[in-house]
Order: C-alpha cells, then sequence, then structure tokens
C-alpha cells in the first residue's frame, strides 16, 4: 500500500513541479516588468531625454560625418539614477505574493481554476543590472540610426510550497535615437556606460 502511495506521490510531483515552475516565474516575469515599466515611464516622463542629452554627430569640412561622440557624464549620470530607482521599487516587491488554486498547478483543463489556494511569492535576488547601449543599424538609403537603449536585467527567486526557483527577467528601454544622414564611419555595435 505505501509503495502505492508513493508512487502516486511521485507522478504528482512530476506533473506539479514544472506547472508549478512555470506559473512562479511568469508571476515574478509579471511583477518585475509592472515594477520596471512604471518606474523607467517615471524617469524618462521627469527628464525628456533627447538624442544631444547623449551624443553629437560631428561632421567634416565637407559636411560628413566624422565621428559620432558620446557624453559619458550624462549616460552614467543616467545608469545611476535608474539603477538606484529600480532597486528601491524591487526591494519593497520582497513578499509580494498572489494565490493560485491547485487545479491550475496540475495538467489538466477540467482541474484549471480549481481546488483549494496556494500561495506563490516573490522577492529579488541581488540588485538590478543596468547597462546602456548603442546600437547602429540602417535607416534607408545613405542613412544610419543611433539607438542608446538601457539595458535592464533583473533576478528573482519566486516561491511555491516546496519549491523555489530563480528568474532572469531581461527588459529594454529607448532612451533617444537619431537618424544620421550620410555616409557614418566604419562603426559596430558597442556598449558604453
Amino acid at each position: 500500500m505505501s509503495t502505492i502511495v508513493l508512487i502516486a506521490l511521485i507522478k504528482t510531483e512530476k506533473c506539479i513541479k514544472p506547472v508549478a515552475e512555470l506559473q512562479a516565474e511568469h508571476f515574478a516575469q509579471k511583477t518585475a516588468a509592472q515594477v520596471i515599466e512604471a518606474t523607467v515611464s517615471d524617469y524618462l516622463e521627469a527628464n525628456r531625454f533627447t538624442y544631444s542629452d547623449f551624443a553629437a554627430v560631428l561632421y567634416d569640412d565637407e559636411k560628413k560625418v566624422s565621428a559620432i561622440e558620446t557624453v559619458p557624464y550624462n549616460i552614467n549620470k543616467v545608469q545611476a539614477e535608474l539603477g538606484i530607482l529600480i532597486n528601491k521599487k524591487i526591494e519593497k516587491l520582497s513578499g509580494k505574493a498572489t494565490d493560485i488554486p491547485i487545479g491550475s498547478l496540475m495538467d489538466s483543463n477540467i482541474l484549471a481554476g480549481k481546488g483549494p489556494k496556494i500561495n506563490i511569492k516573490v522577492s529579488p535576488v541581488g540588485s538590478a543590472q543596468i547597462r546602456i547601449k548603442n546600437d547602429f543599424s540602417s535607416a534607408g538609403l545613405n542613412q544610419t540610426c543611433h539607438r542608446i537603449s538601457a539595458l535592464i536585467t533583473v533576478k528573482m527567486s519566486s516561491s511555491v510550497p516546496l519549491y523555489s526557483f530563480d528568474t532572469n527577467t531581461e527588459f529594454e528601454f529607448v532612451l533617444a535615437e537619431n537618424v544620421i544622414v550620410g555616409n557614418v564611419p566604419d562603426l559596430s555595435p558597442y556598449n558604453i556606460g
């Protein structure tokens, strides 16, 4: 009899764990996305950056693009300020929870959304990492688009009873962009900041 119970528990765990992990990761990603999107949106609204805040296109005597110069002070400032704001908000997430019916953890459409509820909790693991990056892409004939964006990486831990899962999530937000007309010097995408 005990062997049958053990086999039933092992089969149940094999069914529940992947779905529990998926649900927990989804909740962690959704929670992180809401906080980061709101924080970045408020920050960009308050600062209203333009391309010239981060870079300047330099021309030679023949009006050809000779270089693109970045403004390290502003890039570093944005990186630091965004990091502080996001990490403060993410710290407040510790212990944020939601309930999910046990039936939703089974691999069954009939049981989905049914049964007693269990708790899913999320908390940050470390701090958010902010990296400012440049991208150059073709924007048409003799035109190049220079995009400066913030790449934000967050590691969250989510847990349900008996299981704990780590989730890495990346978000990218455009800070400024400019279409440069004319031949751009041979530049490959590189990271700044």
